[in-house]
């Protein structure tokens, strides 16, 4: 149910973006005069302002699918706009069928490296590389690779029905498939983006003459690529990259919006820098990440934050301390209670037996650890936000001075 819900997230834009786009191609007729120059000019404006975002960011693989989708365009209006009779449109449009899905699913498969550095120079080598392939079969008038491009494999309808070849149609479901599993494993909205952005790309293409077609569609693929970026963006400056739940960053905002009466506390694995010592730091990364997802599910109407190394903060906005403790008191016994196996020979390394073979796990070579929290809710003396974390990390110290593994007040 959650990886259902994460994907339809996800693709909650991309599929608003589409449907948009269909409705312009729809009511285009509807269109007041003034707005008539978009149906020509939507490629130019969402491109230009793809890439200023996406250099901005520095987000490469973003500006690299902005360039292949620009560049189908391109095609699309200096080759196809006649139709596909002659060899060099049916070269360019058989390119275009194979080449683009390709690319932008190696784009959702490659790191993000940047733009302007050598990775970023290989990578557009690759498109010109793929350029020269295609003009060297147009001058060289191979129209047995073209034909072979366009070859049906499977007669039937639907099959045969349309314009791309089939070879360019298995290359976008695939292309659509998995990008939307690097959507999901990487959590990364480009990638969905990427998706939406090859059937967008596929509705195009499948009327290569229909310049209103074709122009919308690469328009919304754009779009959707760039909205994109801004939720990378977006989940990177607020999200904690290791964790998953919100970075201090999103804390501090959260503050300057509460009421009167909130409860803030603040949590702190216990020894942790001697767990690190002792089992590395990627075991502690991992007591990191089991310690975020139980903060994450307490109760209460907590809302959880990473504060910084190991330290959280859980806030309960219009709670009072004495509503929140019991709360932060299961959560401390449900942590302690977890045990964390060590990766060992007698681990199992896929999950064959579910979430407790793995995670709760109680075999010899597991470990577990604690929590001591400090709780401090807001009142006449502590007016301010900052006056509330700074009572609730004493009340943390006092919390480890009594021995740790305890709740303070």
């Amino acid at each position: 149910m959650i990886a259902m819900l994460r994907a339809l997230a996800l693709l909650a834009v991309p599929l608003a973006v589409l449907a948009a786009g269909f409705a312009l191609v729809f009511y285009s007729a509807a269109l007041p005069p003034s707005l008539a120059g978009f149906r020509i000019y939507s490629p130019h404006i969402m491109f230009v302002l793809g890439i200023a975002l996406a250099v901005g960011y520095g987000r490469g693989r973003a500006v690299l699918a902005l360039v292949i989708l620009a560049a189908a365009y391109a095609s699309r209006q200096w080759w196809l706009q006649e139709g596909l009779d002659t060899l060099h449109a049916r070269a360019v449009y058989a390119a275009l069928a194979i080449f683009v899905p390709l690319d932008l699913v190696l784009v959702s498969v490659l790191p993000e490296r940047g733009t302007l550095n050598r990775h970023g120079a290989l990578r557009y080598g690759v498109l010109l590389v793929q350029v020269a392939c295609t003009a060297w079969v147009i001058a060289a008038g191979r129209a047995d690779l073209v034909d072979l491009a366009h070859q049906k494999y499977l007669d039937p309808a639907p099959f045969s029905a349309g314009r791309i070849p089939q070879l360019g149609i298995g290359l976008i479901g695939l292309g659509v498939l998995i990008t939307m599993v690097m959507a999901l494993v990487t959590g990364s909205a480009v990638s969905a983006a990427l998706a939406g952005s090859i059937v967008a790309f596929a509705i195009a293409a499948h009327v290569p003459t229909a310049s209103l077609t074709f122009s919308v569609f690469t328009a919304m693929a754009e779009l959707m690529v760039t909205v994109a970026v801004l939720q990378d963006t977006f989940r990177m400056a607020f999200r904690d990259e290791l964790t998953g739940i919100p970075s201090r960053r999103a804390l501090n905002e959260r503050l300057a919006g509460l009421g009167r009466t909130y409860t803030v506390a603040m949590v702190d694995v216990d020894h942790f820098k001697n767990f690190n010592d002792t089992y590395g730091h990627d075991l502690g990364d991992q007591v990191l990440k089991m310690v975020a997802a139980h903060i994450a599910g307490v109760g209460g109407g907590g809302k959880a934050f990473r504060y910084g190394g190991e330290e959280f903060t859980i806030l309960f906005p219009g709670k009072e301390t004495e509503a929140a403790l019991p709360h932060l008191e299961a959560l401390r016994e449900v942590i302690e209670s977890y045990r964390l196996a060590l990766r060992a020979t007698d681990r199992p390394k896929k999950a064959k037996g579910g979430k407790r073979q793995r995670g709760g796990w109680r075999g010899r070579n597991a470990v577990s650890v604690t929590v001591s929290i400090g709780v401090a809710g807001r009142n006449d003396r502590l007016a301010t936000p900052q006056a509330v974390i700074e009572a609730a990390d004493r009340a943390l110290y006092r919390a480890k001075d009594k021995g740790r593994n305890q709740v303070s007040q």
